[in-house]
């Protein structure tokens, strides 16, 4: 965890440094909140298409359970909660360079925009998995994707960005009734330590 925050407590401020004076701070703003909607629908459409593909080849069947299926299998291992930065920080570099492509030197803060979010994601991923997460926000984000693991697999994709499971209608539907028998509770939700 701790080489994952260092990491990218390097990598975002190069990032800003080489966008700085590219776009006024309003459009920079701008720019990067427009990449953390790029980044929103990534990992919504990622997750749903890509990690939870069942394809028909065993070679892909295979590259599935390395990419995401052994999360799955092992959902509280703490190296497959967060991707290595010598996988990431290659990633990044490539959609940093698409962006910049792209849009020229403004490209840069749609890069941090996506980059950022990708960060928070990882982030809030491993806080689900190994963290009590308290709070109204905490818990509803946690509650959100152990359900993802423990109640329907093909459905919660969002981990940072649950709102997209109720815009997509892949959201895991509750009861009202705390008592209900059909609605697990919070114990349920939470892997066996």
């Amino acid at each position: 965890m701790r080489w994952f925050v260092v990491t990218w407590a390097m990598v975002i401020p190069v990032m800003i440094f080489a966008g700085w004076g590219s776009a006024s701070f309003p459009a920079a703003i701008a720019l990067a909140g427009a990449g953390w909607f790029a980044w929103s629908l990534f990992e919504y459409f990622a997750h749903r298409k890509l990690f939870h593909w069942e394809p028909k080849w065993l070679w892909l069947q295979q590259m599935v359970f390395v990419i995401h299926g052994n999360h799955h299998a092992q959902p509280r291992d703490a190296l497959r909660n967060l991707m290595p930065p010598v996988v990431s920080v290659p990633v990044g570099a490539l959609v940093w360079s698409m962006f910049w492509l792209a849009f020229g030197d403004p490209g840069t803060w749609i890069a941090i925009g996506f980059v950022g979010g990708y960060v928070a994601y990882d982030l809030t991923h491993y806080a689900c998995h190994h963290w009590p997460m308290s709070g109204p926000l905490g818990k509803r984000l946690k509650r959100h994707h152990m359900q993802h693991h423990f109640v329907a697999a093909h459905k919660n994709y969002g981990v940072s960005t649950i709102f997209w499971d109720r815009v997509f209608n892949t959201r895991v539907e509750t009861k009202a009734k705390a008592h209900d028998p059909e609605r697990p509770g919070e114990e349920a939700l939470e892997p066996a330590e």
